[in-house]
């Protein structure tokens, strides 16, 4: 039996992104920083909200897709020199859709060559200006996950086969998020037009393409395993948004004593400190759980939940379905099928 056998809605394997920590670290800038500092680290906090809302948006339209599908937000991955920051990765039984989300203010013009064009107004004056093609951005990410694809695969046979049919279980699509936004894509290439939609096209255009698909559809289990070979390979990454505003920042007098040291501690990186397992008894109790469903199942350990997820169920001790529900990874499903039991384990201590 597989874990979602009778798998119809979305399921969010991942759904959580650091964007919003990126947003609260920002803002707490702003005491720190001169007028020019302050200018452009509003801009930033713009764009980064903008970006945000446009995430939200097709978040909003796969979870009401009533799709059997699983979802990854917020991926990077990283081979070699190379890396890309993935919005949405959607696995659906046929096909893996590759999202750059694009909350894009203006209208958007794509010319015969594929150049993106942008067209803004301000005070009754129109300005154009060219933008970094989301597409080719998109496709080299989709470069990347093949690479990595290819990477791990051992045998020459199956790495090739691998290589000559990833186009074809792989389409990546830009969304533009901004319902303001007017598309002008009648010069375009078809190829070009096919790979940018709006927010409100996302779910009709992965039903075409589902159909379209020539590709024999995967089973519940094979679906999950695809889904988690991208999710494994996920790196959770701290990076320092607030190194380019170094140039900006106030001396000590001028931020005043006391907001300076309030904000020395607030520039101390995060550190992860691992938390001890307050009662063992139970972290040994929910392992052997996983352990004996996943062998009941045939499929991994990980598959019923994480080590990051063990560790978040000892420490937040959810005494119900709906508490469980709030730890990332437990949606409807899963929570329907293991919830019982794992909150039975956890009332027990």
């Amino acid at each position: 039996m597989s874990l979602f056998s009778k798998m119809k809605e979305p399921v969010f394997l991942k759904e959580n992104s650091n964007a919003e920590e990126q947003l609260k670290m920002l803002k707490s800038l702003e005491p720190t920083l001169n007028a020019e500092g302050v200018k452009i680290l509003k801009q930033d906090i713009k764009n980064l909200e903008y970006g945000i809302i446009g995430e939200k948006k097709i978040e909003f339209e796969l979870k009401n897709s009533h799709m059997p599908m699983y979802v990854l937000h917020d991926i990077y991955l990283e081979e070699d020199d190379l890396s890309a920051q993935i919005d949405y990765l959607v696995f659906t039984k046929k096909l893996c859709f590759i999202i750059e989300s694009k909350n894009l203010y203006g209208d958007i013009e794509i010319n015969n060559a594929g150049d993106f064009i942008r067209t803004t107004e301000f005070n009754r004056r129109k300005k154009k200006e060219g933008i970094y093609s989301p597409i080719t951005q998109n496709q080299r990410h989709m470069d990347l996950m093949k690479k990595i694809r290819l990477n791990s695969k051992s045998n020459i046979l199956t790495k090739s086969l691998s290589e000559r049919r990833f186009e074809e279980f792989n389409k990546p699509v830009v969304v533009l998020a901004n319902p303001k936004t007017v598309l002008n894509a009648k010069s375009a290439e078809e190829e070009v037009k096919d790979k940018v939609i709006r927010a409100d096209q996302l779910v009709k255009y992965i039903k075409d393409a589902y159909k379209k698909s020539n590709r024999l559809a995967l089973s519940d289990k094979d679906l999950l395993m695809w889904a988690y070979s991208y999710l494994e390979v996920h790196k959770d990454t701290v990076k320092d948004y607030t190194s380019k505003y170094e140039p900006y920042k106030l001396n000590m007098n001028e931020q005043g004593t006391e907001k300076a040291g309030s904000l020395v501690s607030e520039k101390k990186p995060v550190v992860h400190k691992k938390t001890p397992v307050k009662n063992p008894d139970i972290f040994k109790e929910l392992k052997d759980f996983r352990l004996n469903k996943s062998r009941e199942e045939e499929i991994k350990a990980y598959y019923i939940f994480s080590n990051k997820q063990l560790k978040t169920l000892v420490e937040k001790m959810p005494k119900s379905k709906q508490e469980l529900r709030s730890i990332e990874g437990f949606g409807v499903t899963k929570v329907t099928k293991y919830g019982d039991d794992i909150v039975g384990i956890i009332q027990k201590y």
